[in-house]
């Protein structure tokens, strides 16, 4: 069975695909860390100073990660020999794998007990951060191929 005949679509938007697929649990995971940096600045206000820069290293961190994934699946799109492409073509096999390896890494961590609402409120902010530039990143590359200024 040919994979391009489930849910074909012209190969940029699978570029818009990757918006959604980074944007989305970014902005959800942004929103999470800073209702945990809420809650912890009214116990701890001295501790927002720390949990902040926490959160600046955290996006620096996971921007500098998600680059490699964002150069090399926005090249493999728009290199598609064929102008259709199934929706499910925006990763490849490995990474799906990767993605879901991270996706149940982090959903796991809100179930350690051991782990402080501080963890959240340093941790979460950045990383929603970092995946919403991601999504934006695609944005961007969208507009290349489409030759929007």
């Amino acid at each position: 069975m040919n994979i391009d005949r489930i849910l074909p679509v012209n190969k940029e938007h699978l570029l818009l695909m990757q918006v959604l697929f980074w944007l989305a649990p970014g902005i959800v995971i942004t929103r999470k860390g800073i209702l945990a940096l809420m809650a912890v600045s009214e116990v701890h206000p001295e501790r927002v100073w720390w949990l902040t820069l926490i959160a600046i290293v955290v996006v620096v961190s996971f921007s500098l990660m998600f680059n490699g994934f964002i150069i090399r699946y926005t090249n493999r799109i728009l290199n598609f020999p064929t102008r259709r492409k199934s929706l499910l073509a925006f990763l490849d096999l490995h990474g799906y794998i990767l993605i879901t390896f991270m996706m149940c890494l982090g959903i796991s961590l809100k179930y350690i007990p051991c782990l402080p609402q501080e963890f959240f409120a340093g941790f979460y902010p950045g990383l929603g951060v970092a995946l919403s530039i991601a999504g934006i990143r695609y944005f961007v590359s969208w507009c290349k191929a489409k030759n929007i200024p």
